[in-house]
């Protein structure tokens, strides 16, 4: 086994991440940061590649710090071949995310699996997050009786029922997507991914069920 340590390579500069303080993407500067490159012999002539890089970051913002970690391995590559890049926050910025308010007012069926989707992505469970991710957008769609042989249409027939706008369609085909990598290629989305595809599940419910029943309940 080999590895080499480069210290404080990419100090100074800035990246955009989601600000744990101020809750949205913020610029944050690296303060510091340990990158480590090494490989492993598995069998004669055939080594395995990894990479490990920590920082220690600070909100340009807020002044909140926090730590980050990206790691990646020859093992585990997209179907490009380039290596996979796996990104770490603490404090996580998934953890403890709060349902939208007023959602007991989903239909039932659709509430069991917001909530089971919430706390698979605060558990740090990126499979089944996604994957619920996918199943409430199908379960929207069976509510609203979205016509379609397959999800992909049955979108497509909310936004012919006036349920759903044309660029709205387009963001939930992206999150399609991000469910069925999830469903059939078992792919862990990274979390700052799942967040964005959940906040985008709250605007599309509050839309669809929760806006329209307090308009119900207060232009009579």
């Amino acid at each position: 086994m080999s590895f080499e340590k480069k210290l404080n390579k990419n100090a100074g500069k800035i990246i955009q991440i989601g600000c744990i303080s101020c809750s949205n993407e913020t610029n944050h500067e690296i303060l510091s940061s340990v990158e480590l490159e090494g490989s492993e012999p598995i069998e004669p002539n055939f080594d395995i590649w990894w990479s490990q890089e920590s920082q220690i970051l600070q909100c340009k913002g807020c002044d909140s710090i926090t730590f980050r970690q990206i790691s990646s391995n020859s093992e585990d590559t997209e179907f490009n071949g380039r290596p996979r890049k796996h990104e770490e926050l603490f404090p996580n910025r998934s953890e403890g995310r709060d349902p939208m308010d007023d959602e007991h007012l989903l239909p039932s069926s659709l509430h069991r699996i917001y909530m089971e989707t919430i706390s698979a992505l605060n558990n740090k469970q990126p499979v089944l997050a996604g994957i619920g991710i996918r199943a409430i957008i199908e379960t929207v769609t069976k509510d609203k009786d979205a016509q379609g042989n397959n999800l992909k249409q049955k979108i497509d027939g909310l936004v012919d029922q006036g349920s759903l706008t044309e660029d709205g369609s387009k963001t939930l085909h992206k999150l399609r997507v991000l469910g069925n990598e999830s469903a059939h290629e078992v792919k862990a989305h990274e979390p700052k991914e799942l967040n964005l595809a959940f906040d985008v599940v709250d605007h599309l419910l509050k839309a669809v069920y929760i806006i329209p029943h307090h308009a119900s309940q207060t232009f009579k």
